[in-house]
């Protein structure tokens, strides 16, 4: 494993700031920095870190803009990598308002309107619910270890922590507008730091960083996400998730992701 030296990656990783990050236990022995696996495991565990097998789970979202500020409350179920579904609780004028993964396919339902739009490939860049989270990030339709070819090597010290940070470069005939992304782990517990997204140009765009890990069910989880834009157009921006609560391995069926089930809820 490599050193790292490139100079645009340590300029743009300092602008992430350690998350407080509690003991763990892991259930199984991960692999190691030199197996094959190690980046594959990594990006699957990060792909996952709020799903399991299956997940219920409350969120609060506070988006701050130039211009505005918003919160809104969640519901979001999961089922293994093909369905998902997020649901707006507050405020009441949206409430019902969802977004849907169903294997392959994508759907918003907009209460107010009762129409049900299908999303196309082209919108999973675009923004959800107005905020600084993509569709993608929501709804996790790519697998970042399906998408991108990766190099491991070693990451800067972080109050005193050191990480590993993984380049995830586009493989030729992946469908993604990040240019390269870079995730920053703690070797320690080899949990998430944040991630630094870049554009087609390889300037750093905006940064995901990860906070107040607990272990629940089995699973070492941040409860606050934060996604900050790093252009000057956007400054002082932010959207942050914070969990309420969260359970995994609850009894859940496909049939339960469906259209149907989006008007219904």
């Amino acid at each position: 494993m490599s050193t790292l030296t490139r100079r645009q990656l340590v300029a743009g990783l300092l602008v992430l700031s350690a998350a407080t990050l509690l003991p763990t236990s892991a259930s199984a022995t991960p692999p190691g920095p030199n197996d094959p696996e190690f980046a594959s495991y990594l990006l699957n565990r990060v792909d996952d870190l709020h799903r399991g097998r299956s997940s219920h789970g409350i969120m609060a979202m506070q988006v701050k803009t130039s211009r505005w500020e918003r919160s809104m409350k969640m519901e979001s179920w999961s089922l293994g990598e093909d369905y998902s579904l997020v649901r707006i609780l507050e405020p009441k004028k949206e409430r019902g308002t969802a977004t849907l993964k169903a294997e392959d396919d994508l759907f918003t339902y907009l209460s107010k309107t009762g129409r049900t739009i299908k999303i196309s490939g082209a919108s999973m860049g675009g923004s959800w619910m107005g905020s600084h989270f993509t569709n993608d990030d929501l709804m996790k339709d790519s697998r970042m270890a399906d998408a991108f070819d990766t190099e491991v090597v070693n990451g800067p010290t972080l109050n005193g922590q050191t990480t590993y940070a993984l380049i995830l470069t586009p493989k030729p005939k992946a469908v993604t507008v990040w240019g390269r992304i870079d995730l920053i782990v703690r070797t320690d517990n080899l949990l998430p730091v944040g991630q630094l997204f870049y554009d087609e140009d390889l300037d750093p765009v905006r940064k995901m960083e990860f906070f107040e890990f607990q272990h629940i069910d089995g699973y070492d989880i941040p409860r606050r996400l934060r996604m900050t834009p790093l252009d000057d157009d956007h400054a002082g921006e932010y959207t942050e998730i914070t969990y309420e609560s969260i359970d995994f391995g609850i009894e859940l069926d496909p049939s339960f992701f469906s259209v149907a089930k989006l008007k219904s809820l």
